[in-house]
C-alpha cells in the first residue's frame, strides 16, 4: 500500500504542469487525431495508471468528478491515489461518471452503459480514457469531422465493438462520449463529433 510520504508528491510542478496538461487536452479535442505529449515530471504514479493518465487525473478530475473504474485499474493503490490527489468520488454505475478510467478496453462495458448526457446538457457525459499498447501501431482508422482539414489516419489497437458503437452514436448527437486514447506519456482525442473509420490491415 502506498505509504503517505509516497502520496505526498503528484506532478513535481504542480501549477506548471497542471496548466500545461489542461492545454494539451483542449488542443487534443480541439485536433481529434493529433497527438499530444504531456511531458509533465509525476511522481509515484501506481501501475497500471500510465503517465498521461496520471496528468489529465491530476488536472482534470476533482470531488465534483464522479469516477468509474475498470477492474484492472479498481485496485486499493490505484483508489488511494486518485483519492488523495483528486478527491474524486469512485463510483459503482458507469452511467454515474463524469470519467472513465479503463486499462482493458477489450473488456469494457458498452457505450450505452456510460451517460451520454442529453439534449439539453449533452455535457453531463462520460468522458472515456482508454490506455492502449500504441498509439502508432495496430489496426488502421481513418477519422473526420471538426478541427480535422480532409481526414486523419490513426493506428491504434482499439476493439472492434468500440468503433462500432462509437460511429452508432452519431445519430445521438449532440449527445455521446468523447475518447480520449492514452499510450505512455502520448495521448489522442477522439471527441464524439468525429467520425471513425476502420480502414483493416496491421
Amino acid at each position: 500500500m502506498i505509504g503517505t510520504v509516497e502520496l505526498s508528491a503528484g506532478f513535481a510542478d504542480k501549477v506548471t504542469s497542471a496548466q500545461a496538461t489542461f492545454r494539451a487536452v483542449m488542443q487534443a479535442m480541439a485536433r481529434p487525431g493529433a497527438l499530444q505529449r504531456l511531458d509533465a515530471e509525476l511522481h509515484h504514479v501506481p501501475a497500471p495508471l500510465m503517465p498521461a493518465t496520471a496528468a489529465i487525473a491530476l488536472t482534470l478530475f476533482d470531488h465534483d468528478t464522479p469516477l468509474w473504474l475498470d477492474a484492472a485499474t479498481k485496485t486499493s493503490v490505484v483508489t488511494q491515489w486518485l483519492r488523495f490527489h483528486t478527491s474524486a468520488p469512485v463510483v459503482e454505475a458507469p452511467e454515474a461518471a463524469a470519467f472513465a478510467l479503463i486499462a482493458e478496453p477489450h473488456r469494457m462495458p458498452t457505450l450505452e452503459c456510460f451517460a451520454l448526457g442529453s439534449d439539453d446538457y449533452p455535457d453531463r457525459s462520460t468522458t472515456l480514457i482508454l490506455q492502449l499498447e500504441s498509439l502508432d501501431e495496430g489496426p488502421g482508422f481513418e477519422l473526420s469531422g471538426p478541427g480535422i482539414r480532409g481526414a486523419a489516419a490513426l493506428r491504434a489497437p482499439l476493439p472492434d465493438s468500440l468503433v462500432s458503437q462509437h460511429e452508432a452514436d452519431h445519430v445521438l448527437f449532440p449527445r455521446g462520449i468523447d475518447l480520449i486514447l492514452v499510450s505512455g506519456p502520448a495521448m489522442i482525442a477522439i471527441p464524439r463529433t468525429t467520425r471513425l473509420v476502420a480502414k483493416g490491415g496491421n
